[in-house]
């Protein structure tokens, strides 16, 4: 259980979130000032499956990129702030479509409610933070209370720093998950029911929604009766081809965690199916296949600068309790069983070429906002993809899985100013994506 057991250190707490808070919204509003940013010199990757572009330039007005180029034939504005990109490649932000602000890597789900009731929103707000931090420009929220409707506002008018959430708030399923919170999960017994909180949720200002456990076909396509006029998508979580088969024949628009470990080899005819009907998936298969032996291989990730840094010390160090003996901890017990399926069963999708989409389930267990994506994008890498096609399938794919294309996803003229810049080379090595050293969005610099 929690060691933030006084009043006092709560009262402590809550007054660390807000100067965090207060300090974002001073941040933002300084580096707004500059109307004219050129990034000189960088390796450009724009995000689609081609060769980068070398001694590139980028003209940012305000929000939008104005101009992209190279030294050699573009004119840099005499009014422009100069980002030098030497040594350095540049990219579109990541965009991640399966993170839970509402988790911080806490080694424990059950242990972690305690701490996190009454506090919701600041918690939330870290994680958001964090994931900014890391290059997510833009992620979908799957799962948590109605509260992260509030967070995505304040996050959208400058009050809050992070990424452009989109958000589900409380998950739809048959079942219960253990005996957690009801603030994040609606049970339903059925499909009238299943619409009735399909269009609460609508009516709460929700973008997506989430169906989960236990949900069936019929249950889905009650959902998507509802959301889908309402121009709401659906993503369904789910793992056995049952469930798969389920949310296709449904309706749903996204299939997430799907290949990330948990079954055998997936059936082809599920797969061709998913295939020809251009149904996008997400695997967050790093959050326990790599995460895993990763922390095995060097514990010392748990003691990350960086949770010290953005937790107040009380909560810093009931992290660290959670963390001991981790190989024990119940999120891992069917890991080296995963580990094996992983195999074969990540790559077939890949193989099949699957439309696909970058989510790391950040927040869970040992899997910190601040890190979760350039793993997931390495697993995709050991997976089978190139570095350049797991690139743009953190990036263009995930704008046009979301509907975002048009102006996220890519570096192109006329499009939104979400860009990040890493020290290195990742083509030749993917894990250059831990190093990131600038974070733009919307024309402003948080990194």
């Amino acid at each position: 259980m929690s060691r933030l057991k006084s009043p006092l250190s709560l009262f402590f707490v809550s007054i660390f979130l807000l100067t965090v808070n207060l300090g974002g919204v001073q941040q933002i509003a300084a580096q707004s000032n500059s109307n004219t940013t050129a990034i000189v010199g960088a390796m450009l990757l724009d995000g689609y499956e081609r060769p980068p572009i070398h001694q590139s330039v980028i003209i940012v007005k305000k929000d939008r990129i104005v101009a992209v180029g190279t030294l050699e034939d573009t004119e840099i504005p005499k009014e422009a702030s100069i980002i030098e990109g030497g040594g350095m490649t540049v990219m579109p932000g990541l965009i991640d479509l399966h993170v839970h602000t509402m988790f911080l890597g806490h080694g424990d789900y059950a242990e972690w409610f305690s701490i996190f009731s009454g506090k919701e929103e600041e918690m939330m707000e870290i994680a958001a933070k964090q994931l900014l931090m890391a290059g997510v420009t833009t992620a979908v929220d799957l799962g948590a209370p109605i509260e992260i409707v509030n967070v995505r506002d304040r996050i959208d008018s400058g009050e809050a720093i992070g990424p452009r959430l989109l958000v589900s708030g409380p998950w739809i399923s048959r079942r219960a998950w253990g005996s957690y919170p009801s603030y994040f999960q609606h049970v339903i017994n059925s499909p009238s029911e299943a619409a009735q909180r399909t269009q609460e949720l609508v009516d709460a200002g929700v973008d997506v929604i989430k169906s989960w456990s236990g949900m069936g076909e019929e249950d889905i396509r009650a959902v998507v009766g509802v959301a889908h006029p309402a121009g709401v998508p659906v993503h369904s979580h789910l793992y056995t081809p049952e469930s798969m088969w389920d949310a296709v024949r449904g309706g749903a628009d996204v299939l997430q965690h799907v290949g990330s470990g948990g079954n055998p080899d997936y059936p082809e005819d599920l797969i061709e199916a998913i295939n020809v009907r251009n149904i996008p998936i997400v695997q967050t298969i790093a959050h326990r296949i790599w995460v895993y032996p990763a922390t095995i291989d060097f514990p010392e990730r748990l003691q990350d600068p960086r949770l010290k840094k953005d937790l107040p010390r009380d909560l810093y160090s009931e992290f660290q309790r959670s963390f001991s003996n981790f190989e024990r901890l119940s999120y891992f017990r069917t890991t080296p069983r995963q580990i094996r399926n992983s195999k074969t069963a990540t790559r077939q999708f890949i193989d099949a070429n699957v439309v696909m989409g970058m989510g790391t389930d950040s927040g869970s267990p040992l899997n910190f906002h601040t890190e979760s994506a350039w793993r997931e994008i390495s697993a995709l890498v050991d997976s089978g993809m190139t570095p350049v096609q797991a690139i743009s399938v953190s990036t263009k794919s995930g704008a046009e899985i979301i509907g975002r294309g048009s102006e996220l996803g890519t570096i192109e003229v006329g499009k939104l100013a979400d860009l990040i810049m890493v020290s290195g080379n990742p083509l030749s090595n993917i894990e250059t994506l831990a190093k990131i050293e600038h974070v733009m969005k919307g024309g402003v610099l948080y990194k």
